[in-house]
């Protein structure tokens, strides 16, 4: 409690100065003419003229709104953590300490994403800002969801209540990037360029465990028996790599990983295996339940398989939470039932993985290509099989799922029983909800209308669903749905929208991770 209270210390000292430096008082006609511009006019106005320091000074440029803009969104996340910190006393229970110390966790990742934007060091382009941004706003939605699905949301979370926060960061999602513009950068031997050249001779050597920093070894051969072991002695490097070779093994552990640069290698599928059991189900919220969850940027993994045990009945039970920005998991595995994967936020990339599951298992609100993957429907009783569940909650986030080259079909195990099979490609869990189809394989347990509503005609006409060039039994768009956010793409350059190039920026970061990736069509 003694930490928590100086960090709440910390952050209040951090609003009062800038309290005293950025607002310092605007003019009533200055503020009300540039908040006119946003989506959410009113908490911006409000905040900028309800300053105690105020007095008159112009607004002469965008520039200066969309930085001031940034340092209020800044001020509010700040009080908001701090008042999160102190709200510790109030939970009643242990489903509401659950809940609020995942707020606490996702108000400093808000924090530090406001910061790197702000930062004049970090020289963040616009795509950057806007996914940051994008990050910002899906974390505090996934601080409040984890309430609900506890069932737990009626006396702290209310308290919590970030509302005017949110309303300021669609205000920054517009003003950063009136529409979506898209970065072309080059690719060099097949990777994005940003991936770096070090990283990228990691991953084609035919052996880059032997380039290790530290190996963890269940036998004790090693030098950490765990995972978390390693993870913890690991630096939190801004620069480098920090290579963790995990024998084969299963690890049965909750792994959480902060630091940035890890980069973890297995022995391969199936081979090196870490799994757990959480779930909604056993008391944990989604974000939470995860057997590895991943905040630290630029993480990559290799030959791994990610598990989570705890089986459909237990409702909601990730394999892997991921929330790292330029991130990449190649050949790697996901086994779970329902929200198996859950891909947060920010730019990831995947190539070559298995991904299990059987409700809304590829899920959440990141930047993402799924590149050369196989996507296995598992069989429950008594559910609707729905492949993925994606969360874009504002029409300016520029997020979402595009899967490029894939194969969808049923479980290795359930061929036998495949005729018997049905799922869909996706439903819209949030508003803007958006994902893509590329000359992928579909199977024949893809149902002809190919799509499922979440409730009622809920974002059927605010969605964006597309499907190009598609082949197999499941892949006819002749009967599919018929609603307005639904595309049969016939058209390329709209189809090269939705690539590793111009969707994630690929080629300018994959490069350096030595992940093999296609960048256009």
């Amino acid at each position: 409690m003694a930490a928590i209270m100086g960090l709440l210390f910390s952050n209040f000292l951090i609003v009062l100065f800038f309290l005293s430096t950025f607002a310092n008082g605007y003019s009533s006609n200055d503020v009300k003419h540039w908040c006119s511009q946003t989506p959410n006019p009113q908490p911006c106005e409000y905040f900028l003229t309800n300053n105690p320091n105020h007095f008159h000074k112009p607004i002469k440029h965008k520039g200066d709104f969309l930085k001031l803009s940034l340092q209020l969104a800044q001020e509010r996340a700040l009080i908001g953590h701090a008042n999160t910190l102190s709200l510790h006393s109030k939970c009643h229970n242990q489903l509401e300490r659950v809940a609020w110390n995942d707020c606490v966790k996702l108000y400093q990742q808000t924090i530090h994403k406001l910061n790197k934007i702000l930062d004049p060091n970090t020289k963040c382009s616009k795509v950057d800002a806007q996914t940051w941004l994008s990050t910002a706003l899906t974390n505090l939605e996934t601080c409040k969801a984890g309430f609900y699905e506890l069932g737990v949301q009626d006396s702290l979370l209310p308290l919590i209540s970030h509302n005017n926060l949110t309303k300021l960061l669609s205000n920054l999602l517009a003003l950063n990037n009136k529409g979506e513009s898209h970065e072309e950068p080059s690719y060099k031997d097949g990777f994005p360029t940003w991936v770096k050249p070090g990283d990228k001779k990691l991953l084609q050597a035919s052996s880059p465990a032997y380039q290790a920093n530290v190996v963890v070894a269940k036998d004790g051969s090693g030098k950490y028996t765990t995972v978390m072991a390693a993870i913890n002695a690991a630096p939190n490097y801004n620069s480098g790599r920090y290579v963790i070779y995990v024998k084969a093994g299963i690890y049965n552990e909750q792994v959480e990983i902060e630091a940035n640069n890890i980069m973890l290698i297995g022995d391969g599928i199936g081979k090196t295996v870490i799994t757990g059991s959480q779930s909604v189900g056993g008391g944990s919220t989604t974000f939470n339940s995860s057997t590895v969850g991943i905040m630290g940027e630029g993480c990559i993994a290799q030959g791994i398989t990610f598990r989570n045990t705890a089986g459909a009945a237990n409702q909601q039970a990730v394999a892997l939470r991921s929330g790292s920005d330029l991130s990449v998991f190649y050949r790697c595995s996901f086994e779970g039932y329902q929200d198996t994967l859950l891909t947060l936020s920010d730019r990831q990339f995947y190539r070559e993985c298995d991904i299990y599951g059987t409700v809304d298992f590829i899920f959440g609100n990141a930047i993402v290509v799924f590149q050369n993957c196989n996507i296995f429907v598992r069989k429950y009783p008594e559910t609707t099989n729905t492949i993925t569940a994606q969360g874009r909650l504002d029409a300016k986030q520029n997020t979402g799922f595009s899967f490029v080259n894939c194969v969808v079909t049923v479980a290795p195990d359930l061929k036998a029983v495949q005729s018997s099979m049905k799922a869909y490609l996706g439903r819209p869990w949030q508003k803007y909800s958006r994902t893509v189809f590329m000359k992928s394989y579909f199977d024949s347990l893809i149902v002809q209308a190919g799509w499922l509503e979440w409730n009622g005609d809920f974002a059927l006409s605010t969605l964006y669903y597309g499907e190009y060039m598609n082949t197999g039994p499941g892949s006819s768009t002749a009967n599919r749905v018929k609603w307005g956010g639904y595309h049969v793409i016939t058209n390329a350059a709209e189809a090269s929208n939705f690539t590793v190039s111009n969707f994630i920026a690929g080629n300018s970061w994959l490069p350096t991770t030595g992940v093999p990736f296609t960048a256009g069509l």
